[in-house]
């Protein structure tokens, strides 16, 4: 079956809307490209393009991305940062995304999991259950160190 060819103008309305909808990150943008059939010179020019026009922004991407990563799917900074190195994000837009998640959301958001989890973790005796809560919030992508400190083992 045949690819319907598009024009240039097509292509280029079509990715701006498609950028327009929501924050893209340049991989996306240049892989959305290639499926219409165009070579690396094209793509990497209307790339040039779309980011000199403000369609594409990896920093802003990169912010965006974090922040409804954290609040929406409780994700830590583990989990962000691997997904954004996926996207081939640059390290300095994912060191800012990442110090831009506000710290005290950050520990309350551990604390809350981890309170959660220990109400359904399985377990013979409560130190059991504590290290289930815990490995479940790290499996979140979460700091073990923060987990630690934000769920209070060390009191017992």
């Amino acid at each position: 079956m045949l690819k319907k060819q598009y024009s240039e103008a097509e292509i280029w309305l079509k990715i701006t809307r498609w950028c327009d909808y929501q924050d893209r990150s340049q991989q996306e943008v240049r892989d959305k490209l290639y499926t219409f059939g165009l070579h690396k010179q094209q793509v990497e020019l209307l790339i040039s393009q779309l980011v000199t026009e403000g369609f594409i922004n990896e920093e802003r991407f990169a912010m965006s991305f974090a922040r409804g990563k954290f609040r929406m799917l409780q994700w830590g900074r583990v989990k962000i940062r691997l997904a954004l190195q996926q996207k081939k994000i640059s390290e300095y837009c994912i060191k800012k995304a990442l110090a831009a998640l506000p710290e005290e959301d950050y520990r309350t958001t551990i604390a809350k999991l981890f309170q959660k989890k220990l109400k359904t973790a399985r377990g013979d005796n409560p130190r059991q259950q504590q290290y289930a809560a815990a490995q479940y919030v790290i499996s979140r992508g979460f700091e073990p160190a923060l987990v630690q400190e934000c769920a209070n083992l060390d009191e017992e």
